[in-house]
């Protein structure tokens, strides 16, 4: 009976009150709709967040980059690893609500003088002990422990949305400087193409200003023209270079030859149409956004901890054991000894240090309202600047091709009539120039189209699953662990 009631009163003390403020979710500060007026999505459609990267990425090439990014990106493994340190600190938190036990065993061996000795004469004495004691626990009536270990535990989830946050966000930026090299290879082999237009124009009008059918001008600007070119794929070379530097940067480690092939920048299978959503269901699903809540968590759960500091704390030290002289006699029931020492501490004077703690703990719950509000705004901007740019894009693509279209007509029928004589070699490399601008922009405006779903796949919390469907793992305890 006595165990249960000890067992009771343990267990009443461990679920102590707490003086934390009662938490509450500020209301998001932003619209209850996008910008636009984007499309409800309908009770069948699956929310972007939770569709796998592999079912919105169809490349196969840009699917197996992205997985090695995964595996060895540097970042990321920092983040995974900052989860695991907020663990341990939140289990070392955890474990001040439970009275620590330490088992002792000492063995003393002592010479008393004879100047020092009450029976006349020296002699040795010796003392061996072992036993097991509380060397000081707080019982945490008022709820400081309680609240620190919450605090470390909103701290810990914090962490976990962080590295949810750099895991969605690197396979963005994969993804993104994947398409910006794909758009650097099409843009190499317009700037390889044009080259050897021009150098044909260029021979061909060397060859009429030799039998005196052209001028020394139309030769000179031919010239220009193979030298331009020339410079053209120099610089979208170079460009290339970096940019593949750049992502094996990012994956952290070479490409591997064993890729599968690259698909055509106007057929890499990512998926157009994202289901959006509504603010309320997108925004508080972000990583970003449910690491501030949880910071928020943290801030309001210290203040818990700073109202306690102002009641008293109350430890108890206590030992149980036996104690002999002789070791054989060590276990006897008369060697039996014990201690229990409750200690109280009630602040006094403490020269305002509480108040300032108070105070403190106060201004940074409301930094942490103003930082979380803060990432609501920043991810409704996010998904709103992506939605804005969706249709204009497209827009550019479709107005792109046509343009390119009139483009080679253009320069045929230039070409055509210069060939005759009909016209000089000025409007034929005017319509050469013109063609190589509207391609390039073409595989500019292909490319932005691509990154725009990338980002507001980004933008909608998606990347962090790898499958559709798939069960989030490594989710934090519960809250009341």
């Amino acid at each position: 009976m006595r165990e249960r009631v000890l067992a009771g009163a343990l267990s009443l003390l461990v679920a102590s009150c707490s003086l934390a403020p009662r938490y509450q979710r500020p209301e998001p500060p932003v619209a209850a709709e996008w910008p636009g007026g984007a499309p409800r999505p309908s009770a069948e459609e699956t929310a972007a967040a939770d569709l796998g990267w592999r079912d919105v990425i169809g490349d196969a090439r840009l699917q197996a980059v992205v997985e090695l990014a995964l595996l060895n990106n540097r970042d990321l493994r920092v983040a995974s690893l900052n989860v695991e340190l907020a663990r341990a600190r939140y289990g070392i938190q955890r474990s001040a609500l439970l009275p620590e036990v330490d088992g002792t065993a000492s063995y003393v061996r002592n010479r008393t003088p004879l100047d020092q000795s009450v029976t006349g004469r020296p002699f040795t004495s010796a003392q061996w002990s072992v036993g097991a004691g509380i060397p000081a626990w707080e019982l945490d009536l008022f709820g400081r422990v309680r609240s620190l270990k919450d605090a470390a535990l909103e701290s810990w989830l914090a962490t976990q949305e962080a590295q949810r946050g750099a895991r969605l966000s690197l396979v963005a930026e994969t993804a993104d400087l994947y398409l910006t090299t794909r758009a650097l290879d099409e843009e190499l082999d317009l700037a390889g193409r044009t080259l050897e237009l021009v150098r044909a124009s260029h021979d061909l009008t060397r060859r009429r200003y030799e039998a005196g059918l052209a001028s020394e001008l139309d030769l000179r600007t031919a010239e220009v023209q193979v030298q331009t070119a020339r410079v053209n794929l120099a610089a979208i070379t170079q460009q290339r270079a970096q940019a593949e530097d750049a992502l094996v940067l990012l994956v952290g480690q070479p490409l591997p030859a064993s890729l599968p092939p690259p698909a055509p920048l106007d057929d890499s299978g990512i998926v157009m149409d994202l289901p959006v959503g509504l603010p309320s269901q997108v925004l508080l699903r972000r990583p970003d956004v449910l690491a501030a809540e949880h910071a928020l968590k943290s801030a309001n759960a210290s203040i818990g901890a700073a109202r306690a500091a102002f009641f008293p704390t109350i430890s108890l030290t206590a030992f149980g054991g036996y104690s002999s002289s002789e070791v054989n006699d060590l276990f006897d029931r008369a060697s039996g000894l014990w201690s229990f020492m409750p200690r109280i501490s009630v602040p006094i004077f403490t020269a305002g240090r509480n108040v300032a703690g108070l105070e403190a703990s106060q201004a940074q719950r409301d930094i942490a309202v103003a930082r979380y509000e803060q990432a609501i705004q920043a991810a409704f901007r996010d998904v709103a600047d992506a939605l804005a740019s969706r249709d204009q894009i497209e827009t550019q693509v479709q107005a792109g091709k046509l343009r390119v279209e009139a483009g080679e007509r253009r320069y045929r029928l230039a070409e055509l009539r210069f060939n005759k004589g009909v016209d000089s070699s000025l409007s034929v490399i005017i319509a050469q120039q013109d063609l190589y601008a509207s391609q390039h922009l073409l595989v500019l405006s292909r490319l932005a189209r691509l990154e725009n779903l990338v980002n507001l796949y980004r933008a909608l919390g998606g990347g962090w699953l790898e499958r559709t469907g798939q069960r989030e793992n490594g989710a934090g305890p519960a809250a009341g662990s």
